[in-house]
């Protein structure tokens, strides 16, 4: 069979999860990418309720769905960013704390690390248990690292590569400890490449590998929709991380069509401000080919699931959740195991 194709529930939050997995289902997917945020994925339920990931476990199975990652970019994201009071909004209280920066930071890379144990914990409990089969890739975390120097991403006052070299190195002293402790359980940590985020185009992905040492639990999860508004070419970046491709986002992207008044960087206009020069859309009605991702994702042998995230502030989200899934299952298609032309002598 093709990829399985599994939605993203972080958009879906407001849901509970049995009413998410019954949605899931009946818009045709296969599975889901967990948030780690609502009641999809408790982590702390997670760790310290040894019946919790059995009960996930099972209110999938009840509505015929698997799971093949679980997504933890809220908490991701302040293990290395200047924390502000933007992020109270996305943490829980736990690890807000008294919202003293570097407190927050190090309750963060806590929680990273727990998300790991959480992960693990969960994909062994899988039906089947751990020689199933089930997977074919090792467990996944998807995320967002922070940043502590995106806001100099346009230079001025002038910046030189000694500051950003200073937040590759903060980057890599935050993270390397959480990616030793996510080797230990086995588990893969996939980077979202995203504006705001330690790495958001190729150039700084490659950086950000080499500020870990090219560690083997940090890869990426592939989303072109952040990708191709910026002009970075979304196929290269499959190519170019061949071996570090631990996850796939399908999202759409569309750019060039606001009126000329916001630019790549937003004008601080909201999404779906008919301004606005980008957006994002649902799967199919933008502007991704997504018919070289899917070429570029067998040249690859990448063999996990194709993950709809679906984000569009202009449509009905069952409808763009429904009609995305039909467009993914209906693109993928399994590589030839044979070459074509090799029958012509026969």
């Amino acid at each position: 069979m093709a990829r399985p194709v599994t939605l993203f529930t972080g958009q879906w939050a407001d849901l509970t999860f049995e009413t998410l997995c019954q949605k899931a289902k009946s818009f045709g997917y296969d599975g889901v990418e967990l948030a780690c945020w609502g009641d999809h994925f408790e982590v702390p339920k997670a760790l310290a309720d040894k019946n919790y990931v059995k009960s996930r476990w099972e209110i999938m199975a009840d509505h015929g769905l698997t799971c093949y990652a679980i997504s933890n970019h809220l908490v991701g994201q302040a293990v290395c960013d200047r924390i502000d009071e933007r992020h109270q909004a996305i943490l829980s209280p736990e690890i807000w704390g008294d919202g003293a920066p570097e407190g927050v930071r190090k309750r963060a890379a806590q929680g990273m690390i727990d998300t790991a144990k959480a992960a693990r914990k969960l994909f062994d409990a899988a039906p089947g248990g751990k020689k199933s089969g089930r997977l074919a890739f090792p467990a996944v975390v998807n995320g967002f690292t922070g940043s502590s120097v995106w806001h100099s991403i346009y230079a001025f006052p002038p910046t030189d590569q000694a500051y950003w070299e200073k937040g590759f190195k903060d980057f890599a002293k935050r993270w390397k400890p959480i990616l030793n402790e996510f080797d230990k359980v086995g588990v893969n940590f996939a980077l979202e490449v995203h504006p705001t985020e330690i790495a958001f185009d190729i150039a700084s992905a490659q950086r950000a590998l080499k500020a870990v040492g090219n560690h083997k639990r940090f890869g990426f999860n592939y989303d072109p929709s952040h990708l191709g508004y910026q002009g970075v070419d979304y196929v290269k970046f499959i190519r170019a991380f061949a071996g570090r491709i631990y996850h796939v986002h399908m999202k759409d992207a569309w750019w060039g069509h606001g009126n000329g008044e916001a630019g790549v960087f937003g004008g601080h206009t909201t999404f779906a401000d008919p301004r606005r020069y980008w957006d994002f859309r649902s799967v199919g009605r933008g502007d991704t080919n997504f018919e070289e991702i899917i070429v570029a994702l067998n040249d690859i042998g990448y063999q996990g699931p194709l993950s709809v995230e679906w984000e569009d502030s202009r449509m009905d989200r069952e409808h763009g959740a429904t009609e995305s899934c039909a467009f993914v299952k209906k693109l993928d298609f399994k590589p030839s195991a044979i070459a074509f032309d090799a029958q012509f002598d026969r």
